[in-house]
């Protein structure tokens, strides 16, 4: 049976060993998919070791910069993100690496969320490695204008510069935003410690601020809870999730699943 399998360290959380067990059953795909607890002292053997027969495999944190540096091969979109959360063996041999992060962004805005971002004023909240990792399958959405924010405005600077040449981003200090957005994406990691990054109300315009936050729970990220109070519609990076999986499915399988019902599997599994 074809293999499959996630690396990350700790990898017993992980939703994507059940999503792609979902996907196979849902498209008919014969394969087998596991968690694989990488060491933190030797990734790169223990990849090419499962590799030697495994054909594909999904990268958590913390290794997407060292499964970047693994790859013989790199889609565009994994070059710009300089990071790779998938892997796949092709026919004679080589790894190519592809980060299908921001791809899973997009169509959960786009296709169950309903979210339209060409256009809009787009507020991006982070400089790191999430931020990197979707901002050119955000740009390509070809949005007014998209404004990187976060507390060294260093970073965000760095990151305006490198993709500047996709479209019309700029970088800002979260003191400095005051004037409402279309739409507000959090990719910083403050939800995982309960804080909001700190941002002025007036960035919302109730009843058509759109809020994602690519963290997800049981209950709402507090940047999800401060968006909604404010009147904004929120919604959680749980489809990210999903459709950043079905991406890469597709990579290794060349057959689409239907993200939907796996995401409302896992919604309810989460209520629960």
């Amino acid at each position: 049976m074809d293999r499959y399998g996630v690396f990350g360290n700790p990898i017993g959380h992980s939703k994507s060993p059940q999503i792609h067990r979902l996907f196979a059953e849902q498209t008919g795909q014969a394969l087998s998919y596991e968690p694989l607890l990488a060491p933190l002292d030797d990734f790169s053997g223990f990849a090419r070791e499962f590799f030697a027969h495994g054909l594909g495999a999904n990268v958590t944190v913390p290794f997407k910069e060292e499964a970047f540096r693994l790859a013989d091969q790199l889609t565009e979109r994994a070059r710009r993100a300089g990071a790779v959360n998938t892997l796949m063996k092709l026919e004679d041999g080589p790894l190519l690496g592809d980060n299908t992060d921001g791809i899973g962004l997009v169509r959960d805005l786009l296709d169950n969320a309903g979210v339209v971002l060409q256009d809009k004023r787009v507020l991006l909240l982070g400089a790191g490695g999430a931020v990197r990792g979707v901002l050119e399958p955000l740009l390509t959405q070809r949005p007014a204008t998209l404004v990187i924010a976060n507390r060294t405005l260093g970073k965000a600077e760095q990151l305006a510069d490198e993709f500047g040449e996709l479209g019309p981003v700029s970088a800002s200090a979260f003191e400095q935003l005051q004037s409402p957005f279309d739409v507000i994406i959090n990719g910083t990691s403050a939800s995982l410690g309960g804080e909001l990054p700190p941002l002025a109300d007036s960035l919302i315009r109730s009843g058509t601020t759109f809020c994602y936050d690519m963290m997800y729970g049981a209950k709402p990220t507090p940047f999800c809870q401060w968006a909604a109070d404010l009147g904004a519609q929120t919604r959680d990076g749980l489809g990210m999730l999903v459709e950043q999986a079905a991406a890469a499915f597709e990579l290794w399988r060349g057959v689409r699943p239907d993200a939907v019902p796996v995401l409302t599997q896992l919604r309810q599994q989460l209520a629960g």
